[in-house]
């Protein structure tokens, strides 16, 4: 998911620090819209498509507990405050009606930047863990099905497929492999392990230039998809 695919709203009426995140924000790719109330926030927010929230607490119309609130009953949206409230009050109750980050200001927006990134991770490794058809440069697996490109797969083939695809351009730990798949992570399961991964690079010799099975020596397996 590239930045400029990325809608965040911002919701805040302390327009000096609002025009610096926006300007900020959108500079480095973001695209961000940005309302001065809670009634407002939650206008845009039924009528537009977002990604990410940032809510001040105290607005005009409605508070910023107010707008989360009215979300979580439709949408699971990372939110993150943007507030100068610091009570302990204030975070627990942010914090139980459903935020995923409180930040008091003044914050960096180097640090802003970070959280934003970090649930945006998360939205493309939830996004990631439901997919279950792969396009591999051409070759396509269906781990629901078990196939690839149409030649049917053992169910540890599919599954430790699934597993690579689902984390492609990033190492798996061998340990993390092996216990969840073969349930120890004991000599011969990683023997066993080997010979699995010499078979799916078999299966994808046909395009072997753009999809690599590597070998992190002593730590696990990355499959790169160019």
């Amino acid at each position: 998911m590239k930045k400029n695919k990325i809608n965040i709203l911002l919701a805040d009426d302390d327009t000096n620090l609002s025009t610096i995140i926006v300007e900020h924000l959108s500079n480095i790719g973001y695209k961000i819209d940005w309302v001065q109330d809670g009634q407002a926030a939650l206008q845009k927010f039924y009528s537009e498509h977002y990604d990410l929230c940032l809510l001040d607490v105290s607005m005009p119309q409605k508070t910023g507990f107010e707008v989360l609130e009215e979300i979580r009953t439709v949408n699971t949206m990372p939110v993150i405050f943007v507030t100068a409230h610091t009570a302990k009050e204030d975070i627990i109750k942010a914090y139980q009606l459903g935020c995923d980050d409180y930040i008091t200001k003044p914050f960096s927006l180097d640090i802003l930047v970070c959280k934003i990134e970090a649930m945006i991770r998360r939205i493309q490794q939830n996004d990631s863990q439901l997919a279950v058809k792969f396009n591999l440069a051409g070759m396509h697996f269906d781990s629901v099905g078990q196939t690839l490109d149409g030649q049917h797969l053992s169910a540890r083939e599919s599954d430790l497929l699934l597993m690579l695809c689902q984390n492609k351009n990033q190492m798996v730990e061998r340990s993390k492999i092996l216990k969840t798949l073969w349930q120890t992570d004991d000599y011969f399961a990683a023997r066993s392990l080997s010979v699995y991964i010499n078979h799916l690079r078999n299966l994808l010799r046909p395009v072997a230039n753009q999809v690599q099975l590597l070998a992190v020596h002593g730590r696990g397996y990355k499959m790169i998809v160019n």
